[in-house]
């Protein structure tokens, strides 16, 4: 038995005046969604709890199949497990994004879609600016991705399960004065963010992006703060080997401390122009050399979404459908035994430009999945078969184990 898990980061979302009412999902012309929701069962499964953050590092830990009410300690190490980062017991993993701030508001949580080469530049700096600490460490990673990792040595970490720190795309275009660092280790953070702001403030980095157009960094801002979580292997929990397809750190770390295979795809950006193509051909290559379980997971469709465009995120479902689930759906039927999953990780509403709490719509079609009457894929579609999965952790037992 072959299973595929495709997860359209943050699809979910509200009707929208500017596609005629519908949502993006009903929008867009998703013909092999479509063709799973007729084939096999739909409905809908809550994937972030409601006492949690709600962002792709809980949500795809719900869909793999472990309760981040359980698991879950902070994003940032689930990252620094991604870039191959070792921590120590009493090591704290803190996310790190290169943002522009003016007048106050979070003018662009990625600063511009900085490139990697002015990304590291920028780290690099900060991490000569703390020479005088042994504490910090900075890792440059990925555009506007980045992490810094505090090491106690001998001394005690300052942070505990009452810091508080907020993601910067959940605060697009709002004061940031409100959603700085809160409990202890705040002000170690804040300090760190402050000194930034000096150290970008004359970089040549900086000053050649203002004069191309382009967005300066003017600061980090650091949250996503934890510990490396202790995860039971996938092969143990679940039966079956896994192998993850994705542009996005996060999901590499959980990858990894999963004890999956990572695939790296060439033309993965984990934005808007992503090769959705080389994914779909990297699924089946994957499933061809062995693989009994493949993730792929497109970051596009939220991009869009935290930059509030419908039509963007409508075009690229459409793009997931046709070259990857359409691909890999013919596929898998000509293999014999199989089962594909299509869910998101959680809702990401272009009214609000951020992640949201809520049910988001699953299909899963294939050997021993009963159809239950959907003959669309989207929000209202799976409402309306009144399946719904309440904790989504218990989802992928259903997936997989039936």
């Amino acid at each position: 038995m072959k299973f595929v898990l495709v997860i359209p980061d943050g699809c979910a979302d509200e009707p929208q005046v500017s596609l005629q009412g519908q949502t993006p999902l009903q929008a867009a012309r998703v013909p092999q969604m479509d063709l799973v929701a007729q084939s096999g069962t739909t409905g809908l499964t809550d994937n972030v709890p409601e006492s949690m953050p709600s962002g792709s590092d809980v949500g795809t830990m719900s869909l793999f199949g472990y309760s981040p009410l359980r698991y879950h300690t902070g994003r940032a190490p689930l990252e620094a497990a991604a870039q191959g980062i070792e921590l120590g017991p009493d090591d704290w993993a803190i996310r790190c994004n290169l943002v522009t701030i003016e007048e106050g508001r979070m003018k662009s949580f990625t600063a511009g879609q900085i490139s990697n080469a002015a990304g590291r530049t920028l780290i690099q700096e900060m991490q000569q600016a703390c020479n005088g600490d042994e504490h910090w460490e900075f890792y440059p990673g990925v555009s506007y991705r980045n992490l810094l990792v505090y090491r106690p040595h001998h001394s005690r970490a300052p942070f505990a399960s009452d810091t508080n720190t907020v993601p910067p795309h959940d605060i697009t275009d709002q004061p940031v004065q409100d959603h700085l660092p809160l409990g202890s280790g705040a002000c170690d953070l804040r300090a760190l963010m402050t000194q930034s702001q000096t150290v970008f403030s004359n970089q040549p980095v900086n000053q050649q992006r203002i004069q191309n157009g382009e967005l300066p960094a003017t600061q980090i801002w650091l949250w996503g703060q934890g510990q490396t979580p202790s995860l039971v292997p996938f092969r143990e929990r679940f039966g079956v080997q896994g192998a993850v397809i994705t542009a996005v750190d996060l999901l590499r770390g959980i990858g990894r401390l999963l004890g999956w295979d990572v695939v790296e795809v060439p033309g993965a950006t984990g934005y808007l122009d992503t090769d959705y193509a080389a994914k779909g051909r990297a699924a089946i290559e994957t499933l061809k050399q062995g693989a009994d379980f493949v993730v792929v997971h497109v970051e596009a469709t939220d991009e869009a979404s935290h930059e509030g465009h419908a039509d963007a995120k409508v075009a690229a479902l459409e793009e997931i459908d046709r070259h990857i689930v359409g691909p890999v759906h013919d596929y898998l039927r000509s293999q014999g035994d199989y089962r594909l999953l299509i869910c998101p990780d959680h809702p990401t509403f272009l009214r609000t430009k951020t992640h949201s709490h809520g049910l988001v719509p699953f299909t899963m079609c294939g050997t021993g999945i009963v159809p239950n009457g959907a003959s669309h894929y989207d929000e209202i579609a799976a409402a309306a078969t009144g399946e719904v999965v309440p904790e989504g952790h218990e989802l992928m037992g259903r997936f997989i184990q039936n």
